[in-house]
């Protein structure tokens, strides 16, 4: 949608936000403040006419470059359930996260110029990320593959921790690591008889 008009943007339209949103990660990602308009134009494949015309301030390019990637996390759920089953649905987003964190954390210098000039692009993405783990772990709680003590605030608080020491780009495996040993532990087993 577009912000200004409240109304959807056209096919094109909405095809280069999204370029400029993608390519905006990237660049503010390898060269935080120092990021150029025109390098993200170009990475995006428009004018720079175009990126001002979608962001016409810096900070409300950094602030929707992160809101776009919240998004994109969070509505995945609904693909991933429909085309896994819940465990491996569960897996598959965890990576996702991750990417999410490496993303967030190369942004941070530009997000923090955002919340200095006064927004909240933090607002909420919490609450997102909360309901979208919930969806997932409520899904692998009733087909019987995860544990149902393990809240989605709990699984949340691992995945921060995994991100908060891992989500480097070159932590990666460490990261895919610490993932699946949270997910083992994750998993349903049935008590021994004894």
């Amino acid at each position: 949608m577009s912000p200004a008009a409240g109304r959807p943007l056209r096919a094109d339209a909405q095809r280069n936000r999204d370029k400029i949103l993608a390519a905006a990660v990237r660049v503010f990602t390898e060269e935080g403040l120092d990021a150029h308009f025109e390098r993200i134009a170009k990475e995006a494949g428009v004018g720079t006419g175009t990126l001002y015309r979608n962001f016409p301030t810096r900070e409300a390019l950094i602030e929707a470059a992160y809101r776009n990637e919240v998004s994109r996390l969070c509505d995945s759920v609904p693909a991933l359930l429909a085309a896994m089953e819940p465990g491996e649905a569960l897996r598959a987003w965890t990576r996702r996260f991750i990417d999410y964190a490496t993303a967030k954390l190369g942004m941070a210098e530009a997000l923090r110029a955002v919340v200095a000039s006064g927004a909240n692009p933090y607002a909420d993405s919490h609450r997102m990320i909360q309901e979208a783990l919930s969806s997932l772990m409520d899904a692998g709680t009733a087909a019987g593959v995860i544990r149902s003590d393990i809240t989605a605030t709990d699984m949340f608080a691992a995945l921060a921790g995994i991100a908060l020491t891992s989500a480097g780009p070159d932590q990666r495996e460490q990261a895919e690591r610490l993932l699946d040993l949270t997910l083992d532990g994750l998993r349903s087993v049935p008590r021994e008889q004894g």
